[in-house]
């Protein structure tokens, strides 16, 4: 789920990780930089993400990551994944009723 939305993040624009952490918090999704930063490298060695070095106004270069194209197909198949497992929560919704 975190990897889903790292890279739907990221589809969006390049961003580097403490970016990444603000984002997701706004989203009330509360993630640390000891869970973001081993998911981003793992994404980066398998192929789905690029990074690149730019200066800062405030403090040292910061690393800004973004999607490959493999990460954009990854991202592409999550997204059906997650459209279909929606569906079918949605519908196991509708004929169990909620206490």
């Amino acid at each position: 789920m975190l990897e889903y939305c790292v890279l739907l993040l990221l589809r969006r624009q390049a961003s580097y990780a403490n970016d990444i952490i603000t984002q997701l918090k706004d989203a009330h999704l509360i993630v640390v930089e000891g869970t973001l930063y081993p998911l981003l490298t793992r994404l980066k060695k398998d192929g789905l993400l690029n990074y690149e070095w730019k200066e800062s106004m405030q403090g040292p270069p910061r690393k800004y990551y973004d999607l490959t194209d493999e990460g954009v197909q990854a991202l592409k198949a999550m997204d059906e994944t997650w459209q279909s497992l929606a569906g079918t929560i949605e519908l196991l919704k509708s004929r169990i009723p909620i206490i």
